[in-house]
């Protein structure tokens, strides 16, 4: 059975942003839940980051209520992974798509392990020519290195290909036993 999801309380202004980011995401996409409250005067909460993964759904409440709904906890926010020991964080995945696309396109930062070494590939929904992903795929590798100070490889994939899951960074590697 499918959730009807949490009916947000009026009193409370509730956004969906990408994480390490102050960027929303549409309706319907999973991103960090930040929450402000202004009707506490002792203590009023201004766009407090709770670090938990929802997506608003569309649609009315069973019950009637109007007000927005969020699907519940999708899981954390908190994607910071330690790579050949340097920290990366979903911030940066978005710093370097920032410096790089004008339309800000959907990117996912893999983290695997082959040979007892740490391998980084950025997936980016992208549609364009050879010769322009091959131009862009170096300026990408360059500003990996830039701001993450790791060597990485990228992959252009096909507009809508990403999950929608709030991951920034998915760290699937397999240390073993």
């Amino acid at each position: 059975m499918k959730s009807p999801g949490m009916i947000v309380d009026e009193d409370i202004i509730l956004e969906i942003v990408k994480p390490g980011t102050n960027d929303r995401v549409s309706n319907g996409e999973v991103g960090e839940v930040i929450v402000t409250v202004l009707n506490n005067y002792e203590l009023p909460i201004i766009r407090f980051a709770t670090g938990d993964l929802s997506k608003i759904i569309d649609g009315q409440s069973k019950t009637g209520r109007t007000n927005k709904r969020i699907q519940g906890w999708m899981g954390r926010a908190d994607q910071t992974t330690k790579v050949r020991g340097m920290f990366v964080q979903p911030s940066q995945i978005s710093k370097i798509i920032d410096e790089l696309f004008y339309n800000k396109p959907k990117a996912k930062l893999i983290v695997t392990r082959e040979n007892n070494r740490d391998n980084l590939t950025l997936q980016i929904e992208y549609v364009s020519n050879q010769n322009e992903k091959e131009d862009l795929n170096k300026k990408v590798v360059d500003e990996m290195k830039k701001i993450l100070n790791l060597n990485g490889k990228v992959q252009f994939v096909n507009i809508g290909t990403l999950p929608n899951d709030g991951k920034v960074i998915d760290n699937v590697r397999d240390f073993g036993d």
